[in-house]
């Protein structure tokens, strides 16, 4: 039988984040998440926070920093605390790679887009290749090669390394809950529209449709799957609200969790404001940019009911 988890001793301060990455001016599409987030925390006396995901400094500009503090306040939204950067937290992403490291769990790969996608090609018995979260799932071709045992030297730096996903759900068999069908995966507690209730996610599924993801990145050192885990266990995250878009992406997160030996929050991933088209919203999209709304004349208002919220 699924093991619920174990109830909290106390009520849980409910606290949510917005963490947008500033490549960019915010859309309709973050005002909703924002919105949605700040009420949803605000209702229960709880926090909203805010984190600016910058680790990719390639993209990131001071001045879409600053557009999103002047966008959000336009809104109507405060938030509590300071805010989190991610590029001043580099330190923390590293000595978790080197956790996981010491422990046998990443491996370096020198594989480049175009070996993958050719080893993707090659015959599989018909079959065609997987698609996880990350785009095509990641067929091995250096996991063969990895230092193992007393060939493991210190963790590399300058090149992608990729989770053992295999090695990954060995550890966490002790770790992990069971289904009537006496599989082993991991679950976690989804309150969105969409998907709701406890969402389990065996232990093969992981290896075969999500496979050995990278966890850090030879250009920023890190990668959006490890420093959202850590981020939201430092700022005592309690709830996730963030778009249906990454809803596949969360078994990752929870997996990462119980490796790093952090805490599970709820999430709800909320449906994605699209374009007259159907198309999801993208920073390109600057005719729906929070900016331009302000420049025209619209009000917080205004915004709350093109995305479908009560007025705050």
């Amino acid at each position: 039988m699924t093991r619920s988890p174990r109830l909290p001793d106390r009520p849980v301060i409910v606290r949510t984040r917005f963490a947008p990455s500033p490549t960019g001016p915010l859309h309709l599409g973050h005002a909703y998440s924002a919105l949605l987030a700040h009420d949803m925390a605000r209702a229960e006396g709880g926090n909203f926070l805010l984190r600016i995901e910058d680790i990719d400094q390639t993209r990131a500009r001071p001045e879409w920093e600053d557009l999103i503090y002047e966008d959000l306040t336009w809104l109507g939204l405060t938030w509590d605390g300071p805010v989190m950067r991610q590029s001043d937290r580099m330190p923390v992403y590293a000595a978790a790679l080197d956790a996981l490291w010491a422990r046998h769990l990443l491996y370096p790969c020198t594989c480049t887009r175009r070996d993958i996608a050719e080893a993707m090609n090659a015959p599989q018995e018909g079959t065609p290749p997987a698609i996880g979260p990350d785009g095509p799932v990641y067929p091995g071709t250096c996991r063969a090669h990895a230092p193992k045992g007393p060939d493991l030297l210190s963790r590399p730096t300058g090149q992608h390394l990729r989770l053992d996903m295999g090695h990954a759900g060995m550890v966490c068999e002790h770790h992990v809950l069971e289904d009537e069908d006496d599989h082993w995966g991991l679950m976690f507690l989804e309150t969105g529209p969409t998907h709701r209730g406890q969402i389990f996610t065996s232990l093969g599924r992981f290896q075969r449709e999500i496979g050995d993801i990278v966890l850090s990145r030879r250009d920023f050192a890190t990668s959006y799957h490890l420093s959202v885990v850590i981020d939201d266990a430092a700022q005592d995250i309690t709830h996730v609200v963030r778009g249906e878009d990454l809803f596949e992406a969360t078994p990752i997160h929870v997996l990462l969790q119980r490796l790093l030996g952090l805490p599970t929050p709820v999430y709800h991933h909320h449906r994605l404001i699209r374009d007259e088209t159907g198309k999801r919203l993208a920073k390109r999209n600057d005719a729906c940019a929070i900016r331009t709304y302000r420049d025209e004349g619209f009000t917080p208002a205004d915004i709350r009911r093109m995305v479908g919220l009560p007025e705050g």
